[in-house]
């Protein structure tokens, strides 16, 4: 179903609203903006929110990482590829650390939508290609 290009607006607005001061979304100020919106129940509210939800999300994304390993990463290379990824982010990351065997070896590093794949899978699906 499409949102109808108020709705999009109005969402916009809202999660402009939401941002701290770095422009991360906030949220104890967004979720006090989708109680707002809940109660004040606008034209399209249900859009509204939908619409509000996935910019709150796919900005979430952008500063959360998702490091995949085939064995447990040490302390030192977990600390060294969280540093790296601060610096890339230019401020506050969360990292979420997997380990996935079939990736036989090397990494597979996600932020937001990029992705470093260093895995020995990878080049594997590389070379059979």
């Amino acid at each position: 179903m499409q949102i109808p290009k108020e709705a999009k607006r109005q969402a916009r607005e809202l999660f402009e609203f939401s941002l701290d001061a770095s422009g991360r979304p906030d949220s104890a100020k967004a979720l006090s903006i989708a109680d707002l919106v809940v109660k004040a129940a606008p034209r399209h509210h249900v859009q509204i929110l939908r619409e509000f939800t996935r910019l709150i999300r796919l900005e979430t994304a952008k500063h959360h990482a998702v490091i995949e390993s085939a064995a447990t990463l040490d302390e030192g290379t977990r600390d060294s590829i969280f540093k790296s990824l601060q610096t890339r982010d230019g401020g506050a990351v969360t990292v979420e650390v997997k380990v996935d065997p079939s990736l036989i070896g090397g990494a597979r590093i996600r932020l937001g939508s990029e992705v470093w794949d260093a895995s020995v899978q990878s080049r594997l699906a590389a070379l059979s290609s």
